[in-house]
């Protein structure tokens, strides 16, 4: 934790200013220590360089859910070259140049390649908060970026003030147990005229992922050992990249061809990603213990009761929605 975080934060319980003991520092980061609450005196440890928020009230949904994403992450903790064009579409309209001198918050930031990206983007202040394992690895692969901090805390349950000019979260809301509600608390940390933007599965193109799909994971994947789901996604991770690049990348310049295959917006998309994020893709899909497909309406609704405006809400890639909003000036 770098000590400039402590601007930013307050204790989740009471909101009142947390003070900062150093117990042992690497450099610029303090790895050991403890946030203590000048209001209600909770204190909240810093261990391995992050500060933890998580407390032991947490549901078991919550933890179920990110012991599942907390395992992916910290099992496939690199970034890669797929990860900005990927992040891009995903927030879109918003461009590269829309992060610069930004207090940004990254609600879910899993691994860090986001938050990675958006120092690079040129962003003034760069926050991720991960409520799983996963912190590890942003941790790991942004600590030597002055300008970026991880938290591990829960979306409905902040640690922050509210200081925050362009909040992004990007497919984690359909992991909780309420998604709007996760939603709304991170609005509440954007200032007014500051943007939000979110990602999340659609309902409209993913009627056989529902169908199919949605019971085996809730049924059977999620709730066998991780090692055991793994080597399952194998064999299905070898017939989707051969499908993917006999198929669907051919399909990418051959419209025709493209019209006929399944599925083909989101498939072409990823057709060229290598085997090891294929692999993972697959995993994420049969691993996670919660998850939900959104309507249009659903999400219109998120704005609407966020009281956001100048919003545009687009399909994505023919299986998702990506939306994004102002907050009000008062």
């Amino acid at each position: 934790m770098k000590s400039s975080l402590l601007t930013l934060l307050v204790c989740p319980r009471c909101h009142h200013d947390l003070n900062l003991e150093s117990e042992a520092a690497e450099g610029s980061e303090i790895m050991e220590g403890a946030l203590t609450c000048g209001g209600c005196a909770e204190r909240f440890p810093v261990v391995r360089g992050i500060p933890r928020f998580v407390g032991a009230s947490l549901s078991a949904e919550k933890r179920a859910t990110a012991a599942a994403f907390g395992y992916e992450w910290t099992h496939y903790s690199a970034l890669t070259e797929a990860d900005k064009n990927e992040f891009l579409a995903w927030i879109a309209p918003l461009s590269a140049e829309d992060f610069r001198d930004q207090v940004v918050l990254d609600g879910g930031c899993g691994k860090g390649r986001h938050i990675y990206l958006a120092s690079q983007f040129g962003a003034g202040t760069v926050v991720g908060v991960d409520l799983s394992d996963a912190v590890e690895a942003a941790f790991k692969n942004t600590r030597e970026l002055a300008n970026v901090h991880v938290v591990q805390a829960d979306l409905l349950e902040l640690p922050f003030r509210n200081p925050f000019t362009l909040i992004y979260s990007v497919g984690v809301l359909h992991h909780l147990p309420v998604p709007k509600e996760g939603f709304l608390s991170l609005t509440r940390h954007v200032q007014p005229g500051g943007r939000i933007s979110a990602w999340v599965y659609g309902k409209e193109g993913n009627r056989w992922i529902e169908l199919f799909v949605d019971p085996l994971r809730k049924n059977v994947t999620s709730r066998l050992p991780r090692w055991i789901t793994r080597c399952l996604c194998f064999p299905l991770a070898v017939v989707l990249f051969a499908a993917l690049k006999l198929l669907y990348a051919p399909a990418k310049t051959r419209p025709g061809l493209k019209r006929l295959l399944p599925y083909s917006e989101y498939l072409c998309s990823i057709s060229g990603y290598t085997f090891a994020e294929n692999f993972w893709n697959v995993f994420d899909q049969l691993v996670a213990p919660t998850a939900y497909y959104h309507s249009r309406e659903e999400v219109v609704d998120w704005f609407s009761t966020a009281d956001l405006e100048e919003v545009t809400i687009e399909r994505h890639n023919g299986n998702s929605w990506r939306g994004t909003g102002l907050a009000r000036r008062r």
